[in-house]
């Protein structure tokens, strides 16, 4: 999430109560989780085993619960005893709750031609492009962007909040959710099923590319960023944070598991599960996913094993 204006780091660290290692003259920008953060960004850690990945990362500015660390030069610090908590702080201050209290916010934009049909709830601060069409009871929730030429059919919910937890096991709350401040941004030409579920970003954007076509009952999960003319059957899900390059094409009940990248026009068959980065421009099979045509030949192996193994036992 980007602020409205800059913030220095000296208000910052007034509002949150902070001690302020470094220059407090500095000014923030925004603020992002750290798969997504950007140089001028703040980003929080509040474990160990993440304060170097933290450190090290594009983010300027660091809510943190402890100075015994090497603080790389360009960077400040913001301590705190609990930086999530400081995350949240920030967010419900920038982003507070609006309820709505009508199906179409009058908050929200809608280009001309675009159709909008029975029980549609379009949420605040909502633009929606040119000769859309929303079908019946969708949820375009806030801070959705979506182009022009796009097709949402009946019962999708676009802009839920991401599925994004802290976890704490000293609380009586073991998860507590990330509060999301992100958007989705759907791109013209965007034709999304029936019975799909797109999460905004947490702190960024969900992005799908222009021309990306998704059947029915798919899931795209938090701060995923699809580029352009993708192709998904049904029941795909995609977990949050993943990139998935122009061209991508995932047969019925694909599951992508978190923050990896899938590169230019690959196809992954029915039923893969994609574990790790996948390479431009192969097919994929398999749980874990492989080259398709070497897992079809160890399954026709792996359909052998009795017959050669009734030989074997026949030689003895």
């Amino acid at each position: 999430m980007k602020f409205p204006t800059p913030v220095s780091l000296e208000w910052l660290a007034d509002f949150l109560d902070a001690e302020l290692v470094g220059d407090g003259s500095a000014m923030a920008t925004g603020i992002n989780e750290i798969h997504r953060v950007e140089q001028g960004d703040l980003c929080f850690v509040d474990h160990p085993k993440y304060y170097n990945k933290s450190l090290h990362s594009n983010a300027t500015y660091i809510i943190i619960n402890t100075k015994d660390v090497t603080v790389p030069e360009g960077k400040t610090l913001l301590v705190v005893p609990e930086p999530f908590e400081a995350y949240l702080k920030i967010v419900r201050h920038y982003r507070p709750f609006k309820a709505s209290a009508t199906p179409i916010s009058e908050s929200a934009v809608i280009g001309e031609g675009t159709v909008v049909m029975p029980n549609v709830y379009i949420g605040n601060d909502v633009i929606i492009g040119k000769n859309c069409i929303i079908h019946p009871n969708v949820t375009i929730n806030p801070y959705t962007e979506i182009g022009d030429n796009v097709v949402i059919q009946a019962g999708s919910v676009i802009g839920s909040d991401g599925f994004y937890y802290n976890t704490k096991k000293n609380r009586d709350v073991w998860y507590k959710r990330m509060e999301s401040c992100g958007h989705v941004v759907i791109e013209d030409y965007v034709e999304i099923g029936a019975g799909c579920t797109i999460d905004r970003g947490v702190t960024a954007d969900t992005r799908i590319g222009a021309g990306t076509k998704m059947d029915n009952q798919v899931h795209i999960g938090h701060d995923v960023v699809i580029g352009k003319n993708c192709l998904f059957a049904a029941q795909v899900a995609i977990a949050g944070g993943t990139t998935l390059k122009d061209g991508v094409t995932l047969w019925g009940q694909v599951g992508v598991s978190k923050t990896l990248t899938i590169h230019e026009n690959v196809t992954v068959l029915a039923q893969s599960g994609v574990g790790s980065d996948l390479e431009a421009g192969k097919v994929y099979f398999g749980s874990p996913v492989e080259d398709a045509l070497s897992k079809k030949k160890e399954l026709v192996w792996v359909k052998r094993i009795p017959e050669l193994w009734k030989k074997v036992m026949e030689t003895k």
